[in-house]
């Protein structure tokens, strides 16, 4: 078995540390935030992520998981160390390397021979090369330290299962020895290994999520056209799905697209092609799509209430996705912030994620433990999170406890006939709703 260090305790570092344990290698996750480092040891996981928090338990009751903030006492003799910080968006859109060139520096004094470098981080295309020259720039030997991309593909949710059952392993190096001996760590997985060079392998994360993100905002632009001619997006996708060409896969439509890695990484890919020459137009319509996505709940919102001065509007998830506490860059802050804007008093449930909403929205909007809680008084629901909860919901005692009768579904959670005959005037995104309007104009009857 290995020796792993993994540099940074996110989503991304603490489940691969913890999953790595759980193979049986032994892993350090160092951190520079000491009191994330202290909390980590106390068994207080900062996520919500489900499964991890039994697999991080396990794995240090076993001695095979620890986690340190001491760059000095933790790389040393290490066979391989992961780098898995944060590149969040910059103030062009392009990913900012701070962290990881941090990690970079501060690894090189402390790196010992034969000890591989691994970038499992979403970084730009050509990052492995400059922690190359970094790492060579802050030692005083000559030392080899081969760098190796192995991107991630793990989603917020279904991180531990994501590591456990990848679809395929990506590998970039220039090295065939290093590339060789990180496939060894990633035998028993029974995928496809992919080994090419570092910038192809750095590009093929950024593709990636491009592309999904891409399929979302194509989805809600032709769910957005049913709605204007009466089609009904549900059945269209359906239909779509059928054709092995294209397959089912996120072909939902909604409110958009959210959370740490989409919205950064369409921007960040955006901006290296703008920035090298290339006309990346289709990843600007992408992102702008997805901004529409967001404003139609608004919209529709408008549409049923009129003025939204003096309204009070419930939402239902403030997470991007279910299963995850993450509200980075999430549909409902941004419809929240837009209804305030507007004069509209917002109050909010989410399962887990209020914490770290409050963080986002402050006392702009006020947060409630329970969605019957949030909906007491309300002109109007919107549902923005497709948790289960939402839809084993008692909606007929959620509407008694509502001033009015209004419920926007921004993910098409629930069916418009039922809605209706429990006596919601029900919105949906890209469907004729049987509130008999399509895009606020009189609409047919094949809802």
């Amino acid at each position: 078995m290995s020796s792993i260090c993994i540099v940074g305790t996110g989503y991304v570092g603490l489940s691969v540390g913890a999953c790595f344990a759980d193979l049986g290698h032994s892993v350090t996750c160092l951190d520079i935030d000491q009191s994330k480092v202290e909390s980590l040891r106390k068994g207080h996981i900062p996520i919500y992520e489900p499964g991890l928090t039994s697999l991080v338990q396990r794995n240090v009751a076993a001695g095979r998981l620890s986690f340190s903030s001491n760059y000095t006492t933790s790389v040393p003799n290490r066979e391989f160390v992961f780098i898995a910080v944060d590149t969040p968006t910059g103030a062009a859109g392009e990913a900012n390397l701070s962290a990881v060139e941090s990690a970079a520096i501060s690894l090189a004094s402390s790196l010992t021979p034969e000890t591989i470098i691994v970038t499992k981080s979403t970084v730009p295309i050509g990052t492995g090369d400059l922690i190359t020259r970094l790492v060579h720039e802050h030692r005083t030997d000559s030392g080899q330290f081969p760098v190796v991309s192995n991107p991630e593909f793990q989603r917020e949710g279904t991180a531990v299962q994501d590591f456990l059952h990848p679809d395929r392993v990506v590998i970039g190096s220039t090295d065939t020895i290093a590339a060789n001996r990180l496939a060894e760590l990633y035998r028993s997985f029974n995928c496809p290994v992919i080994v090419t060079d570092l910038r192809t392998a750095e590009m093929i994360k950024y593709a990636s999520n491009a592309f999904l993100a891409t399929r979302i905002s194509f989805i809600n632009e032709i769910a957005a056209i049913c709605e204007a001619l009466g089609a009904d997006i549900e059945t269209v996708s359906n239909g779509m799905g059928l054709d092995k060409r294209v397959g089912p896969g996120y072909l939902d439509a909604g409110i958009g697209w959210g959370g740490s890695c989409f919205p950064k990484d369409v921007r960040a890919l955006e901006h290296m092609g703008s920035v090298h020459g290339a006309h990346p137009q289709l990843l600007r319509a992408v992102m702008e799509i997805n901004r529409d996505a967001r404003r139609a709940a608004v919209r529709k919102l408008r549409q049923a209430l009129g003025d939204l001065r003096t309204r009070r509007i419930a939402i239902f998830g403030l997470s991007f996705k279910p299963n995850t506490d993450d509200v980075r860059d999430a549909p409902a802050i941004e419809i929240a912030h837009l209804l305030t804007g507007e004069g509209a008093t917002v109050h909010a449930y989410d399962p887990v994620a209020t914490e770290k909403a409050k963080l986002e929205l402050g006392d702009s909007v006020e947060f409630f433990s329970s969605p019957m809680e949030a909906a007491i008084g309300a002109d109007a629901v919107v549902l923005a999170t497709e948790w289960n909860e939402f839809r084993d919901l008692d909606w007929a005692e959620v509407l008694n406890t509502m001033r009015g009768d209004v419920l926007v579904d921004g993910r098409n959670l629930h069916e418009p006939d039922r809605m209706t005959d429990l006596g919601y005037r029900y919105f949906s995104m890209g469907r004729t709703d049987t509130n008999g309007q399509v895009d606020g104009k009189p609409g047919n009857d094949h809802a």
